[in-house]
């Protein structure tokens, strides 16, 4: 099946086209009664095409490599560089365009078609910021449209896989009040396996929820796991954080999952892992440890837990995370740093 034309950054070109087909026609015929259809049509692509290089390369370039970065000196030289390239440039193509076919003699420039040709393009320099906010909205547009559209996968998802969760929760209570008698740790063990599944069926699918919820959702996944490891491995896990502070469910387990799936060593039985949440000018920064795997795949790259979660990272903070995976010695070290509400 063919995908929609008309969305994510396809949308997006097909827009710009549209602005540029636009303008080239409201051009040419503005020129067609006094020039011809023939010199209307060269010099409206003429000055599109001039147009469309002050355009972005401004928005493309000056503007996030030297005005976001407030070189607020090297943008004005290199701006008045873009308007001369794109002012005489404009004109002296038109010259070499209209000179051979048209111009029943030829027709040089001079300082006063010079700054003819110069006002036009200093006016699109500044509508450029209009051009660039409009573009600005767009993506954000797309990228809430992301959002919703993934949220709704996750929710879909999630609801096909809840068969008869009321059902599952009282049997799991069942078992755990008869096997609290005989066996009181396979009881604490059953208690955390029903915590961690009523998590994710009221709030997984949830848009926020409280730091102390996710905190507790990583502490009984991770006391499961360490009944699966003989011996156990050695985990710190220290706080100094908010517990009341919200967040996005589910972005801080992939890294601890990343860990049981590809940091213990089985054959050594030698692993340490630590954890730690803390809190810094209102942003939340949460870091892993784990002894190396010296007996892991060595072909084995950044796991999808760890790409989708990067993706999604992306959706909700735009750039304002850090997330990043180093080795460090004898440890791997994961880090991810993101805004607190």
């Amino acid at each position: 099946m063919l995908g929609n034309p008309f969305t994510g950054k396809r949308r997006l070109i097909w827009l710009h086209c549209l602005v540029w087909t636009a303008i080239l026609v409201i051009s040419f015929f503005s020129m067609l009664p006094a020039d011809g259809a023939g010199r209307s049509l060269l010099s409206a692509g003429n000055s599109c095409l001039w147009y469309a290089f002050v355009i972005y390369g401004n928005i493309s370039w000056l503007y996030p490599r030297f005005y976001q970065k407030k070189q607020y000196g090297l943008y004005i030289l290199f701006a008045a560089i873009l308007l001369l390239i794109g002012g005489l440039g404009r004109g002296y193509l038109s010259v070499c365009l209209r000179n051979p076919s048209f111009a029943a003699a030829p027709h040089w420039l001079n300082t006063r078609s010079n700054t003819g040709f110069l006002l036009p393009v200093t006016t699109v320099f500044i509508l450029s910021y209009i051009f660039r906010l409009a573009m600005a909205y767009f993506v954000v547009k797309q990228q809430s449209e992301e959002i919703l559209l993934q949220r709704s996968q996750f929710e879909l998802r999630l609801l096909k896989a809840q068969v008869q969760p009321h059902f599952l929760f009282n049997t799991l209570n069942t078992i755990y009040y008869e096997a609290y008698m005989e066996a009181p740790r396979a009881a604490l063990l059953i208690g955390r396996l029903s915590a961690i599944m009523r998590y994710f069926i009221d709030h997984s699918s949830k848009e926020w929820v409280s730091l102390s919820t996710e905190i507790e959702f990583l502490e009984n996944y991770i006391a499961l796991e360490k009944i699966r490891i003989n011996p156990e491995p050695s985990i710190e896990f220290s706080r100094n954080v908010d517990a009341d502070r919200d967040v996005p469910p589910m972005l801080l387990m992939p890294f601890v999952e990343n860990i049981f799936k590809h940091g213990i060593d089985k054959i050594t039985g030698v692993n340490r892992i630590w954890l730690s949440l803390d809190e810094d000018d209102h942003y939340l920064i949460f870091r892993t440890g784990n002894s190396i795997n010296r007996h892991a795949d060595p072909r084995r790259t950044e796991g999808l837990g760890l790409t989708n979660l990067r993706q999604r990272l992306q959706l909700l903070y735009g750039n304002d995370f850090e997330m990043h995976t180093t080795t460090g010695g004898t440890d791997f070290i994961a880090s991810l740093k993101f805004p607190l509400v």
